[in-house]
């Protein structure tokens, strides 16, 4: 049977990590609420997660079912899926160290998303854009450029070329989708930062060149960034 990978249709937004390791390993998967005919829409994820009869409900999307399997969280997801998909190395000490990564990825995700939402996720942007202006000040000038750091002494130290090991990760995928959500919603601040992270950079690349990544990016299923995302592009955030 096909996974089956439940997210709101209309963003990227954190399904993407998983749409983006699904897509390299050529995986059969169903975007279960992209789909256009009578058993797709968002219905079947809002059912699933309001069942009362579901003893283990997801608390939001994404989540993830494959047979009766069904696992929430990006880096559950990814942990998961790594091995099975061919995107995790065998050895127990890179399993948790890729999944430490996609944690680390997550918390940067997360910053990022709180520059335009620093006071609560259930006001307008427009209720909140002082206190935006003063968080993505912040931001741009101190935590991304930590986290890019991060990741750079990463690289430098496996080689330069990938996060763990000699093949490509989940996490590789995961920290091209951060880069490019940087590039999109802090363009002039991620290209300043980018330019002291010249592996990360390469490796934004590198994966967007990969043949799969590629097709998919050139491809209806990749959705544009949007300011409805976790990403957005709000020019007075990256003055």
């Amino acid at each position: 049977m096909p996974y089956e990978l439940h997210y709101w249709p209309m963003i990227q937004g954190r399904g993407e990590f998983i749409r983006l390791a699904l897509e390299e390993s050529g995986a059969d998967f169903i975007d279960v609420a992209r789909r256009d005919d009578e058993a797709g829409g968002i219905e079947p994820m809002l059912v699933r997660l309001s069942d009362p009869g579901n003893p283990r409900p997801p608390f939001a999307p994404p989540f993830l079912r494959d047979g009766d399997v069904v696992i929430g969280q990006t880096a559950a997801i990814l942990i998961y899926l790594g091995p099975r998909l061919g995107l995790v190395g065998e050895a127990e000490r890179d399993r948790i160290w890729t999944h430490q990564l996609q944690l680390t990825i997550a918390d940067a995700v997360d910053e990022a998303h709180d520059t335009h939402h620093p006071v609560g996720v259930d006001l307008w942007y427009a209720d909140q854009r002082p206190e935006a202006q003063r968080r993505a000040k912040g931001f741009r000038e101190s935590r991304m450029p930590k986290f890019l750091g991060y990741f750079e002494r990463v690289l430098a130290a496996n080689g330069g070329e990938r996060l763990v090991g000699p093949s490509l990760s989940y996490a590789d995928l995961s920290l091209f989708q951060l880069v490019d959500g940087l590039r999109y919603a802090f363009p002039k601040a991620s290209a300043a930062a980018l330019r002291d992270a010249p592996h990360v950079a390469r490796l934004h690349a590198a994966v967007a060149r990969r043949p799969r990544i590629a097709a998919y990016l050139a491809s209806e299923r990749r959705i544009p960034f949007n300011e409805d995302g976790i990403f957005r592009h709000y020019p007075e955030l990256d003055a």
